[in-house]
């Protein structure tokens, strides 16, 4: 695994479903050992039970999770923002100007969108989980066996 920034942002528009899924799990996969955090444009109260039920699947509880805009951020000083809709990304690139701070932009489906049945919503949901998973390993490394 190559070297974990100190602080990770993740951020889009709402920060009910996929930055705090994606901060979900940063935090699963490597524990203490890199700050996480996340935050939205438009910052909505409740986080989606979708993704309540999709990280309780791969044992991660966000029920605690409180949504935030980058506004709302108690310390500004991260190494890596990543971004997951294009909003976010313009943010961002705001947010991080005069700061030494790596800005990414990975695009991400917005499960909201999906029709259909319960379990056809919740597909759409794992999909989207299972994406960012990938995104998050193939940019920051295998976590080690070790423990957070």
């Amino acid at each position: 695994m190559g070297d974990l920034p100190g602080a990770v942002l993740f951020a889009c528009n709402f920060n009910r479903v996929r930055s705090p899924m994606a901060a979900g799990l940063m935090r699963l996969l490597y524990g203490t050992r890199v700050y996480v955090d996340s935050c939205g444009l438009r910052p909505e109260e409740d986080i989606d039970p979708f993704v309540l039920q999709v990280m309780e699947e791969v044992g991660a509880d966000l029920s605690a999770h409180q949504a935030k805009s980058f506004e709302d951020l108690a310390d500004g000083s991260f190494d890596v923002i990543v971004t997951l809709t294009p909003e976010a990304q313009a943010r961002a690139a705001d947010y991080s100007r005069g700061r030494s701070v790596e800005v990414d932009y990975w695009d991400t489906a917005d499960p909201t969108h999906a029709e259909g049945s319960r379990e056809a919503r919740l597909a759409a949901y794992r999909a989207v989980r299972d994406q960012l998973r990938t995104y998050i390993v193939g940019h920051f490394g295998e976590p080690s066996t070790m423990g957070g």
